[in-house]
């Protein structure tokens, strides 16, 4: 833990963890090979599996975009980042891309899962020159994050918010808009506004046949969006090249001249002017 980090609920409050309940975030993890996930996470992910094999590959593409879209971030001298949906630690973690680029870089991460909470310790370790935070919040809190987040990032300069797999969730699409201005309207001109988000333009019924799925055995319901519902979040920003795009392609390398498949989770970048 760095020396201005800390955990907004407290060290020693023991989380509560459900157990029975699948979390998107548990799901996640294993789909990525990891260790931090129950029997019900598994089961429903081997589901979901049954149904589009290659969501697997989805949850890959999406981690690669966000290093993708950090980096280009950090390399477009941002220094803030306000990381909303962490999900489990894993390899290239928002601040571990940043702090590579800019050490000097700080950031705050902001999730729901109390297990998430649990391994916060491992996201807290970052360079002595920046800052890294975790705050135990809702998406649909903008007021909690933003006070929380205030604690550790200067919010009169630019910060870059990430929401990565996490607004499908919020489905109720005025709610939405209306936290993302509410979080936006909060950072000056030059921060930026990173999101990904489900939707089912490549693989179709099979995606939606996996919502169906998640949403009936899973916890917090998906809504997919069409990738210009996706675009349609960045309303007042100047969405940055290629736009709303696969995650798989986001200023992605090609390989021989070919980018890589497309996937149901399309990410944009965009800048406020």
């Amino acid at each position: 833990m760095t020396e201005h980090a800390h955990l907004v609920d407290g060290d020693d409050a023991p989380p509560a963890i459900d157990t029975t309940t699948a979390h998107s975030a548990r799901i996640w993890n294993y789909w990525l090979g990891g260790k931090d996930n129950f029997e019900v996470d598994r089961a429903v992910g081997d589901e979901i599996l049954g149904i589009l094999p290659d969501v697997a590959d989805l949850a890959r593409a999406s981690r690669g975009f966000l290093e993708r879209s950090v980096t280009f971030l950090a390399e477009s001298g941002v220094r803030q980042f306000l990381d909303i949906g962490t999900g489990l630690p894993t390899a290239n973690n928002t601040h571990e891309v940043a702090q590579a680029i800019a050490p000097e870089s700080r950031i705050v991460y902001v999730d729901n899962d109390p297990l998430v909470l649990v391994h916060a310790r491992a996201l807290l370790v970052g360079s002595p020159a920046g800052a890294t935070a975790y705050v135990e919040a809702d998406l649909r809190d903008p007021a909690r994050i933003l006070a929380e987040a205030a604690k550790t990032l200067d919010l009169t300069q630019p910060v870059a918010i990430t929401l990565m797999g996490i607004l499908h969730h919020v489905t109720d699409t005025a709610q939405a808009m209306a936290i993302l201005g509410r979080l936006t309207a909060a950072v000056p001109s030059g921060s930026y506004l990173a999101l990904s988000h489900a939707t089912n333009v490549i693989h179709g019924a099979a995606s939606d046949d996996v919502v169906k799925q998640w949403n009936e055995v899973g916890g917090e319901p998906i809504l997919l969006r069409s990738p210009e519902e996706i675009a349609g979040f960045c309303a007042g920003l100047e969405i940055v090249p290629p736009g709303a795009v696969s995650v798989s392609r986001w200023r992605a390398t090609e390989v021989d001249g070919v980018l890589p498949p497309e996937v149901d989770e399309f990410g944009v970048v965009a800048r406020k002017p």
